[in-house]
């Protein structure tokens, strides 16, 4: 995606999909590119999400960047004050004041980059990312590969069983599958 930002105007933009798809190598290039055009930048990540490491976001392929540990989306605000380029991984554990804070941040004429899951483990819509969608200027879906069939997957298969609906994990609980795979 090639975006030219004009002084002033800030934006929002989603990566969402299933796990495994690439969400946050996605967002990881994405703050590396700001970072080159010599833009500050900052990035956030859950404080639940602390499946590889405590201080930076990293992806299941392990590649990483520092990060700043929030427990919840007025945190993001607070700490974003001097940041052009703002990125924000696991979107969907920050609740839904996270679209407020994202339209704030862009309204101050900053670049907000959003990487989440848009449904859960059953196949529904994962909030709060349906609403970052819907007031996003730039949207990106990834989709990973079916672990069953080696088709283009766009669901996340849970593993055990568990009722709870938040579940952080990795290949230990999670696969990605395509429709025809997928049993929710």
């Amino acid at each position: 995606m090639n975006v030219i930002q004009a002084q002033g105007v800030g934006w929002i933009e989603v990566v969402c999909g299933c796990m495994f798809s690439g969400k946050t190598e996605e967002l990881i290039r994405r703050i590396r590119r700001a970072e080159i055009a010599k833009q500050k930048t900052i990035i956030f990540k859950p404080q639940i999400d602390n499946r590889y490491s405590e201080s930076e976001v990293v992806s299941h392929s392990q590649q990483k960047i520092q990060s700043i540990n929030v427990k919840n989306a007025q945190e993001v605000l607070e700490q974003a004050k001097n940041a052009e380029v703002i990125g924000i991984d696991e979107a969907q554990f920050l609740g839904t004041e996270i679209v407020e804070v994202c339209n704030i941040l862009a309204n101050q004429g900053k670049r907000v980059i959003v990487a989440g899951l848009d449904k859960d483990y059953l196949g529904v819509p994962f909030e709060p990312v349906p609403q970052l969608l819907a007031i996003a200027e730039y949207i990106t879906k990834t989709l990973a590969i079916c672990t069953v069939c080696g088709n283009p997957a766009s669901f996340t298969q849970r593993l055990i069983d568990s009722q709870k609906r938040v579940l952080v994990g990795a290949e230990n609980l999670y696969e990605a599958r395509c429709r025809k795979c997928f049993r929710p």
